[in-house]
């Protein structure tokens, strides 16, 4: 989601994926410039695995996004970079985003009304 007014979906889950302290720091961290794993993981202190679970999540969200390269040495590394996200919030816009809900939770799937 990079422009206009987003999809109810895509509301819950860029919410969902802003809803957590751990992802906030790393927005925050990126809104400084982009960053590879291994730095932003001591920077922030966690586990490399933590990280990627909150990079992936935000990933999906379509508020971040990875690239890997090659450092000089030959060694593998993954850069993340925030997206061109705007996300203005208002009643109107949720309004407006709640007509496009195409389900009721997208973690746990249709409800059994809309499934029939």
């Amino acid at each position: 989601m990079t422009g206009g007014v987003p999809t109810g979906d895509e509301l819950v889950v860029m919410l969902a994926a802003l809803a957590n302290p751990l992802r906030l720091r790393i927005v925050a961290r990126l809104a400084g410039g982009r960053d590879y794993v291994s730095r932003m993981a001591r920077d922030i202190g966690i586990s490399r695995p933590l990280l990627h679970m909150h990079l992936q999540r935000l990933e999906a969200a379509g508020l971040i996004a990875g690239s890997l390269e090659l450092s000089e040495d030959g060694k593998a590394m993954k850069y993340y970079e925030l997206t061109d996200f705007h996300l203005h919030l208002t009643a109107s816009t949720v309004a407006e985003a709640v007509q496009t809900l195409t389900r009721s939770d997208p973690d746990r799937g249709p409800s059994s009304k809309e499934q029939s």
